[in-house]
């Protein structure tokens, strides 16, 4: 995998995704090899490595990304009935670009 697998592989478009909701400045999609049923991505559409490397500049693009995460959240808990919202930092984080997991139902692995 790629540094940035969002930035080098979604964005770009060489990955073809599973949209769920999009909007100018984000995307969330079906993940393209899912460890949940359900399992959702959500992105900026602009490079920013992870949570903690926020700028105050970013703060409306976070609140967008917050507000689509809200809508996919609500989606997925309303067919489901619970969802998770995960993001990682660290060694955790696979991919250094912020990202968000919504998912649902017990790990496929």
């Amino acid at each position: 995998m790629t540094e940035d697998f969002y930035c080098d592989e979604v964005l770009s478009g060489k990955t073809q995704v599973n949209k769920v909701l999009e909007t100018k400045n984000v995307l969330a999609y079906y993940h393209t090899r899912p460890f949940y049923p359900v399992h959702i991505v959500a992105i900026p559409k602009k490079h920013i490595s992870s949570l903690i490397t926020l700028e105050e500049s970013d703060n409306e693009l976070f609140i967008e990304l917050l507000g689509v995460i809200k809508k996919v959240a609500t989606m997925v808990t309303e067919e489901k009935g619970a969802c998770r919202v995960i993001t990682n930092l660290g060694d955790y984080q696979d991919s250094k670009h912020l990202h968000w997991h919504i998912v649902s139902g017990n790990p496929l692995r």
